[in-house]
């Protein structure tokens, strides 16, 4: 496969021959928005590197049809690393939220690469770590924060380069994801969004939430989380 694709953060300072390599195992898909193609048997055989457009994972309670979004993959992130690492099924769901163009790996070429490529490594490990610090958070937050704080706290981190699972995350994202990222519902969400801009902190557009006051938002976080 040639490497006709914009360039991939994960190969930077790695050397050409496994750049080279890399893209003769890379297969390329495109998957629409909507579509739910990822199961667990196929996350045994191959690994997914997201070259645009985002996919969401999630579990589900099918008794009361509630949803805890888990990450949101954009360009340059990678799953399944759970599987990858311990070779058992993961029982998440897949969806695209936005037409997505991915590059599929098979899976023990990927465990080759980093028990052999000293490059790879570096680079998948970070993101690793960066991935079980964001689950971490996330069930922190569940645990000890209401949704309020939740949504400010996620307005905070998706300003922040630092946080690459939430950063820039809100961008063309609907209310009802939003809510799915916090394990709320729809309404609760708009009720923040709605008193948020009354405070002239933020404004919205289409799929789309502006913090129009930065301060204001890191005072109104600070005050809620020292309640």
């Amino acid at each position: 496969m040639q490497n006709n694709s914009k360039h991939l953060e994960l190969l930077d300072n790695t050397n050409k021959t496994f750049e080279e390599e890399f893209y003769k195992y890379a297969k390329p898909f495109e998957y629409e928005k909507g579509s739910s193609p990822f199961y667990p048997d196929d996350l045994l055989k191959y690994f997914y590197v997201v070259m645009d457009g985002r996919v969401k994972t999630y579990q589900i309670n099918f008794q009361t049809n509630k949803e805890q979004t888990l990450f949101i993959y954009k360009r340059g992130d990678m799953f399944d690393v759970i599987s990858l690492l311990d070779g058992k099924p993961h029982e998440v769901i897949y969806e695209v939220i936005e037409d997505a163009n991915i590059l599929r790996l098979p899976i023990e070429r990927v465990r080759y690469w980093l028990e052999n490529d000293l490059t790879f490594n570096k680079k998948f490990f970070p993101y690793l770590a960066a991935h079980m610090r964001y689950t971490e958070e996330l069930a922190t937050e569940l645990a000890l924060h209401d949704t309020k704080e939740r949504f400010l706290n996620l307005l905070v981190q998706n300003l922040n380069p630092n946080n690459r699972f939430r950063y820039q995350l809100l961008q063309n994202l609907s209310n009802s994801e939003i809510a799915k990222l916090l394990g709320t519902v729809r309404h609760v969400i708009e009720r923040s969004i709605k008193q948020l801009k009354a405070d002239d902190i933020i404004e919205t557009g289409r799929r789309n939430i502006k913090v129009k006051n930065l301060q204001k938002l890191l005072d109104k976080t600070s005050q809620m989380l020292l309640k």
